[in-house]
């Protein structure tokens, strides 16, 4: 149970998107634009970011999610998604995808955790200022999220399989707003 009145049985982000829409609206935008958006880093990588920040914070709702549209999104290479959630990074990603992770890491403990070398370090990887200028807002966004659903008691759906169905709406929806976040 919610810590606040949501009045609705919904999950997570999804709870707080139905009982304040005006805000929700922005947020959504906001990740569509990061996660699903024109970019360089595929979509799977960009979910990856966002599941492992979100597993860093202990935030389940948005682990599991986020984890498992990473897993479709990889396909045949799923278990990347699950050696990144253990071990922060993975023998089967780039360099530059390893490298934007640990970025991504810092980002998660405080921005000021950031140093010039750990930027060196991506970009000598091949990252792009763009991607790792993405890969530095996709960690801050999913702080945000995190705290913004576990901050509140959202609850988690009754189901862990419920996940599996989330991921895929979100690689299908793309995180169009609905004032109807049923999936």
């Amino acid at each position: 149970m919610a810590f606040i009145n949501l009045e609705n049985k919904l999950s997570g982000i999804r709870s707080l998107v139905k009982y304040r829409p005006e805000t929700g609206r922005h947020l959504y935008a906001l990740v569509r634009v990061l996660l699903t958006g024109d970019s360089s880093l595929s979509k799977g990588e960009r979910e990856l970011i966002a599941a492992f920040v979100s597993s860093r914070n202990g935030c389940v709702f948005c682990t599991e999610s986020h984890a498992s549209a990473a897993r479709i999104l990889f396909e045949n290479h799923a278990q990347v998604v699950d050696e990144v959630l253990e071990n922060g990074a993975s023998d089967n990603l780039s360099l530059k995808m390893n490298a934007l992770l640990l970025l991504a890491g810092k980002v998660q403990i405080s921005g000021k955790e950031v140093r010039p070398e750990d930027i060196e370090r991506a970009k000598n990887s091949g990252a792009t200022d763009l991607e790792i200028h993405d890969a530095v807002l996709i960690s801050a966004v999913f702080c945000l999220f995190n705290r913004y659903v576990d901050g509140l008691g959202t609850p988690l759906p009754e189901n862990s399989s419920d996940f599996i169905e989330m991921g895929h709406h979100m690689v299908s929806n793309q995180y169009q707003f609905h004032t109807n976040p049923n999936p």
